[in-house]
């Protein structure tokens, strides 16, 4: 299905459900015979949605397995981690433009964004320039004003109260 109008999203926030939300989307769009790519940066840890992403044709980009919290790499890794999430973001591009993938979540790009673990350039023109037909989702904590500038949708997920800050770790099928 070929959309003229795509816009751009962005999910962001501390609460719980900025995925969650692009991925209700994509299934959403995949069920209307839309193609659509999830492209995961900052993630590397198996998480329940990606089996059935796969198995309904959704295909999952992810970064290296190194790219984890950011307060945890070292320098090594960061440049890893920086390779790794602008191969993948060169991947998405490429077949956004080429496949011409109707829906593009970019999931926790923000992050990596915030974090100088992508090429900001590149995401910047990437999003000024996308194909026209192109929905583009991104997802993360504290956009920045240029992201946020360019966006025509922008959704505030806020904490109110979660479980982890009583100690109670991410739950199978629930946080992941």
């Amino acid at each position: 299905m070929m959309m003229n109008n795509g816009l751009i999203h962005i999910y962001y926030g501390d609460g719980k459900g900025k995925t969650t939300a692009a991925v209700g989307l994509a299934v959403r769009a995949a069920g209307n015979g839309m193609k659509v790519r999830i492209v995961q940066f900052l993630k590397s840890a198996p998480t329940g949605e990606l089996k059935i992403l796969e198995d309904s044709g959704i295909r999952v980009l992810r970064g290296d397995k190194n790219c984890t919290f950011t307060n945890l790499m070292d320098e090594e890794m960061r440049q890893a981690c920086l390779l790794s999430h602008n191969a993948i973001l060169d991947e998405a591009i490429n077949t956004c433009v080429n496949e011409q993938i109707d829906l593009l979540v970019l999931d926790e790009i923000i992050g990596a964004y915030n974090h100088a673990l992508v090429d900001r350039n590149k995401l910047l023109g990437f999003l000024k320039n996308k194909p026209a037909r192109a929905e583009i989702v991104l997802t993360g904590r504290d956009p920045a004003p240029e992201l946020l500038e360019l966006a025509d949708y922008i959704s505030e997920i806020k904490k109110i109260k979660h479980p982890f800050d009583r100690g109670v770790a991410a739950r199978t099928g629930i946080e992941k």
